[in-house]
């Protein structure tokens, strides 16, 4: 018999400790010169410490996973470049090469004697903090590596220096400079025949989902930047991303978004090879370092994946020196594939590997043979504990109404087995509001959403406009209107699912991380539709975002919101910060101390408003965190935090509960 209880009170297996227990990322899926799959793993039990690990089925500990870690113990491995980093690692002819997290050194670790003591890690750059590194590529023929530097000899944003460099491998510490001048670069791509590298670079107030450029340079050229031959991006208009050289051919292959959608390209091609009404290039291109969307076969075939109404496919056509691609296979959930995947690697004939999941299945890494149905093979899983599945709640998608005519998201309706509530009450609603935020959500498994729906919550995880994903004209939305835009679509949900008889109008509460935080506090400040909320390192004052962040972002409020301070009314306008008194319901405040995206005196200035006004709230601050928990004992908290919050303000409170203290509740 299912146990008669109000929706928000329902026990649950999945606990916070549960979640992070056993749970890792996965991360940069890469096969080395040998043919041995690597990843690498960020672990929460391990204070949030990056590992690479290697798959090995001999491994005599099989019964947990077949891998085996590949660095030290007190390694860790991810790089600043951005501060958001990715493309942490390289690999060589038969050498490791990563940055450090402690010291942003590059180290070298050789790859075929991993089971010896030779195998010990060594700087190949200096030391001190001035520079950082970050998407290399390994040049044979010359023994270096082609990356991005950062240099913080002025740590101040306007100074630092972003440039395209080559470095020794041997330890000498000698670097040359490829390419200069600009204020950022990314994806440095060397040719087959080594001669030449092509990159991605922009400038300020530019992000590189606006305006970028695809240059090429010849390696013996000595050119600066400006001299190097312009290959895409050229009208100031266009995002182009992620090249790629054919290895046979060595034509220059990209992503461009000047057809209104990240579609795919060849130099020397007006059209796309692959015109279609979809993004390629992952969730967030742009975001973070190492992205790839597609890749090319031995045979020369060109394979990419793309996700469509919340599920992955994969691709593959072959490519021509003229018109468009043909004999295009497409596979899927259909094929055997998982719902969601990304980081396709390919092997040997026709043999993938992937990291994916779904709603119901952790992030695992995957073997899958094409054409082959029940071929799939779980190499690695995020999570060594499993749930039921009448405890998981599958996201069905929905599309509502808004200001600017229609926005996407995924609802999830609460979900235990083991209860039911008979009252005629719509469950609570969290709306969730995704960071970037020019970024998108996913279907992929999420034990933090299973936390809330196992307990009687229903969750709206929103793709407000500004997302990627959808096209360029819905990710422009945002453009002068953040604060407006997001705020608009996520209440314009609530109220969706609230016509529906889907959510408690009383109970309505929204929580997000940085720039979702942001949007967390302005539907709170300049709407009144939700009752609670959470800001996990969230912006409270745009104007101290503009005044105190990092080099990457600081122009990026250019674009969503104005010129600084040219445009400071503006800026105090959608400040939740200066709309205090507008505020009448209880607000969380979760922070990291060390976070140099959005400085902890965000959190604290609100925190301190609040308190004055006489609102519930309560503000925790995570020491050694930096832009998002890494820790698990800092995650557990923030998770049960969040709950011992709502189950309070909204009378909910269930005996055993470990009760958050909140100030002037």
């Amino acid at each position: 018999m299912k146990r008669d209880s109000r929706y928000g009170t329902w026990d649950s297996p999945i606990t916070s400790k549960a979640i992070t227990a056993g749970s890792v990322g996965l991360s940069s899926l890469k096969l080395d010169s040998m043919g041995n799959l690597l990843w690498l793993e960020s672990r929460p039990q391990e204070g949030g410490r990056t590992v690479l690990c290697r798959h090995s089925p001999t491994n005599p500990n099989k019964s947990e996973r077949d891998a085996v870690d590949v660095t030290a113990k007190d390694t860790n491995i991810r790089t600043r470049v951005h501060e958001y980093g990715g493309g942490a690692m390289t690999i060589g002819e038969n050498e490791l090469y990563y940055s450090e997290f402690k010291t942003q050194r590059v180290m070298k670790m050789k790859l075929n004697n991993l089971d010896t003591d030779e195998n010990e890690a060594k700087p190949i750059t200096q030391d001190g903090d001035r520079f950082r590194f970050a998407d290399g590529v390994y040049d044979l023929e010359a023994k270096r590596l082609i990356m991005i530097r950062e240099d913080h000899e002025n740590p101040a944003p306007e100074y630092v220096k972003n440039e395209v460099v080559s470095v020794d491998i041997e330890g000498s510490e000698k670097m040359l400079v490829l390419a200069t001048g600009k204020d950022f670069y990314a994806a440095p791509r060397l040719s087959p025949d080594g001669k030449k590298v092509a990159y991605i670079t922009w400038d300020h107030p530019n992000m590189p989902w606006d305006s970028t450029e695809l240059r090429v340079t010849d390696l013996n050229s000595g050119e600066l930047t400006d001299n190097h031959k312009l290959v895409a991006g050229s009208d100031g208009d266009t995002s182009v991303i992620q090249p790629l050289w054919h290895p046979q051919s060595g034509k220059l292959f990209y992503i461009s978004d000047k057809s209104g959608y990240y579609n795919i390209y060849k130099e020397g091609t007006e059209d796309s090879i692959l015109p279609m009404d979809i993004d390629f290039g992952g969730k967030a291109p742009g975001w973070i370092f190492g992205q790839q969307g597609f890749d090319f076969l031995p045979d020369g075939r060109l394979f990419a994946t793309y996700s469509k109404d919340g599920s992955s496919r994969l691709l593959i056509a072959t490519v021509n020196d003229d018109g468009p691609a043909k004999d295009i296979e497409e596979y899927g959930m259909e094929d055997g594939l998982p719902m969601m995947f990304g980081n396709v690697v390919h092997f040997e004939k026709d043999t993938f590997y992937f990291i994916g999941g779904s709603p119901s299945t952790p992030t695992s890494v995957y073997k899958w043979t094409r054409g082959e149905k029940e071929s799939l093979t779980q190499l690695a899983c995020s999570s060594k504990i499993s749930f039921s599945e009448d405890i998981i709640s599958v996201p069905k998608q929905v599309e509502f109404p808004t200001t600017l005519g229609t926005a996407f998201g995924y609802y999830y309706p609460p979900c235990n087995n083991e209860y039911e509530c008979t009252e005629k009450a719509a469950p609570p609603l969290l709306v969730k509001a995704h960071g970037g935020p020019t970024a998108c959500t996913s279907t992929g498994f999420s034990a933090a959403i299973q936390y809330w729906t196992s307990r009687g919550f229903a969750i709206l995880d929103v793709d407000y406009g500004g997302s990627t994903g959808y096209g360029r004209d819905y990710r422009r939305r945002l453009r002068g209107s953040w604060g407006i835009v997001d705020i608009d679509d996520v209440c314009a949900g609530a109220q969706y699912l609230v016509g529906q008889g889907l959510a408690d109008p009383k109970m309505l509460c929204i929580d997000g991380g940085s720039a979702g935080g942001y949007t967390t506090l302005g539907a709170l400040a300049f709407r009144d539709i939700f009752t609670a909320g959470c800001s996990l390192y969230g912006v409270a004052d745009l104007s101290a975002l503009a005044s105190d962040t990092h080099k990457f972002e600081s122009r990026y409020l250019d674009g969503l919101v104005g010129r600084y301070p040219e445009d400071e009314a503006i800026y105090k306008e959608r400040s939740p910060i200066q709309k205090v008194e507008n505020l009448s319901c209880p607000i969380l405040l979760l922070q990291g101390d060390e976070d140099k995206i959005v400085p902890p005196n965000q959190a604290e200035m609100m925190h301190a408003a609040l308190l004055e006004k006489g609102i519930p709230t309560c503000l925790k601050i995570y020491k050694g965190e930096q832009h998002g928990f890494r820790k698990a004992v800092n995650i557990e908290d923030a998770l049960d935090s969040e709950l011992s919050f709502y189950r309070q303000v909204f009378r909910m409170e269930v005996d055993g509960d470990e009760k958050l203290v909140i100030d002037n509740l």
